[in-house]
This record gives C-alpha cells, structure tokens and sequence, in this order.
C-alpha cells in the first residue's frame, strides 16, 4: 500500500525531508505548498513531484493525504495543524511544535479531537549515536543513571542558509535547546526542575546565541545541557552533539568523532556509531540527513500502526514548557518547578 503524503512549506530544512521520503519505500509525495510559488514550483520540479501550491488549505481539500508534513516556522504550526486535522490521518510538525504552550496544547486538542496523530519532526533522539546509547540504557548496560551532559558547541555559520535564525529574539533555547530537552527526558527521565543562564555572545544575532541550563529528573538524576553557537573550535563541531552519561553500572561518553566509549564492570569498550552518509547527503551534515530518515521511517510505521508517536504531541509540549520555563528561570536567575510551572498568559 502507497501512503500518499504532502508537504507544506519550501524552506532550507524541506529538502531534507523530502530527500528522506524519495528513500522510504511505499511513500509517495504528491503535492507541496509554499506561499512563495516560484519556490514551490522549483521544489516539485527538483523532486519530480507533480503539483505544487501556494494554499496549503486547497492543497489539503484537494489532495486528501494521508499524512501531511508541515515544514514552516513555529508562528504558523497551529493554524496549519487545525486546518489540516480534519482532513488526514497523520500530521508531521516540525520543532519548535509552537511558540506558546497555549498554541501547542491546542494543536493536541485538535488533533485529539479529529482523530489524527500529532507527531513532532524531532531528530535529534533518531540520530544514530543516540538510538544506540537508547539500546544501551534500554538494556540496563547504565544501571539507574544519576547524572548526564549534553552539549552542542560549534561557530558554524548558520544564519547563511537560515538568515531569520539571526532575527529572532528567542534563538537558541527554542532551536536546539528544544533538541537537548527532548535527548534528555528520552534518556534520563521526565525533568521536574530547571534553572538557565543565558548569553548573547555574537553582537549580530538578535537572541540568545549560547545557554547552560540544569535539568533535575524525576528518578534523582541531573543532567546539564549547554550550547554555544560561537565556540571557537578547530575544526568546529557542528552539527554533533556529544554526551556524557553516568549510571550506578557504567558510563558512556559519545565524543565529537562518533567514538562512543562504554565504561563497564569488565573495562571500557568503544565502538564508531557514526551515521552513514545518505546518497543524496555530505558531511558534516550526514548525521542529520540519516536520523531524518530514521524518524520518516518511524512515521510510516505510526501510520501503519506499527508504532507509537515519538514524541507525540503531547510529549513534546512538556519539552516545549521545558524551553520557555527556561527563559523565565534565567531572567529571574531562580530554579523552576516544572510541575508547578505556568505560562503567563
């Protein structure tokens, strides 16, 4: 059975997802839709997709998917999630899910009450040096983990090919501290509290370029997520992420060359669990490139009913409170009780 699927929004990151639905067996792309229409237009051209609109409403009407794929920006996600509900099986949203809880609990309740599955393009738990650590702690190879880092430090130039990153005023922790978030309730264990500091390191971008944030788990573990898009590093990073995670058992640590060493009752072992390059893809941006396959997989799976959205909707509204919680803790240099947490509206 072909699962027939269409795409809205045309943007820098788009092409990654269709280059991973070309890949996936069974998956046909029928029509995409940019408000720009020469954008639109060139990207069915490139991908050899047959129509191309600037209304994703008409799109949606007349297409009839069974999933569609939202690629646009966060301002948009809620308008486009319940207009599309009603009118497909499976919705894709890309992170950040949306820019105010209020948005993204609603976005739940309309596709709670359609009947459609949320899931959030969330890749950074589906790259392959995560899944693995993920098999890993699964196993118990950790024991009970008591403490974990996550850091993502590079001064690649990312404002080139996504120059709004530049202009907006909440820049890192709603970009990849939303990733770091979700790595850590994925692999730790829900978060109950947080506390942040914050820099503006780079004099041209508008919002915070750099955060350490400190995440207390339900179990008793910590974890300590920082991010830094202006570390002088040679060669930089960018786009790895490198951990460090303890357990009663073992440690593993995941470094910025894919070794991951597992420390252990009978020594320390280390394995390369480097992603593979996609035909279509190059380094550094591989490892990216593979873990959007790895969840478009997962999303055919869920359509299939071989799966459970991860994360769902409702899952990543708890990451999304994590990310917007952090910005009041780092203005009031105060530690959050997430349970207790509440938007200010």
């Amino acid at each position: 059975m072909t699962h027939l699927g269409v795409l809205i929004g045309c943007g820098f990151f788009a092409t990654n997802h269709l280059h991973a639905w070309a890949e996936i067996p069974n998956v046909d792309i029928v029509a995409v839709c940019d408000l720009d229409e020469k954008k639109a237009r060139a990207t069915a051209s490139r991908f050899g997709i047959e129509k191309a609109y600037t209304d994703a409403a008409e799109m949606v009407a007349a297409e009839a998917p069974d999933f569609v794929d939202i690629a646009t920006t966060a301002a948009s996600h809620r308008t486009l999630v319940e207009m599309a509900a009603p009118h497909t099986r499976l919705l894709i949203c890309q992170k950040p899910m949306a820019n105010t809880l209020a948005d993204a609990e609603a976005m739940v309740a309309a596709t709670d009450q359609a009947g459609t599955t949320l899931l959030i393009h969330e890749n950074f738990r589906w790259q392959r040096p995560f899944q693995e650590i993920a098999r890993r702690i699964a196993a118990g190879e950790l024991g009970n983990i008591h403490f974990a880092r996550f850091s993502f430090r590079h001064s690649y130039d990312n404002y080139a090919n996504q120059p709004y990153l530049a202009q907006i005023e909440r820049f890192a922790l709603m970009d990849v501290g939303l990733h770091l978030f979700d790595l850590t309730r994925h692999l730790v264990g829900e978060a109950t509290t947080l506390s942040c500091r914050t820099q503006r390191l780079n004099p041209d971008v508008n919002g915070e370029d750099a955060f350490t944030v400190i995440v207390g788990h339900a179990g008793g573990a910590t974890s300590v997520l920082d991010c830094s898009f202006f570390s002088k590093l040679t060669p930089h990073r960018f786009p790895q992420t490198t951990a460090w995670i303890e357990g009663d058992r073992g440690t593993i640590d995941l470094d910025e060359e894919y070794r991951m060493t597992v420390h252990g009752p009978s020594g320390r072992k280390t394995y390369d669990v480097e992603a593979a390059v996609p035909g279509w893809g190059e380094k550094p941006w591989h490892v990216v490139g593979d873990s959007v396959v790895a969840f478009q997989r997962h999303a055919v799976a869920v359509l299939e009913g071989r799966a459970e959205p991860r994360p769902s909707g409702a899952h990543n509204v708890k990451t999304l409170a994590m990310a917007l919680a952090a910005y009041e803790a780092a203005a009031a240099n105060t530690v959050i009780d997430l349970d207790r947490w509440k938007e200010a509206r």
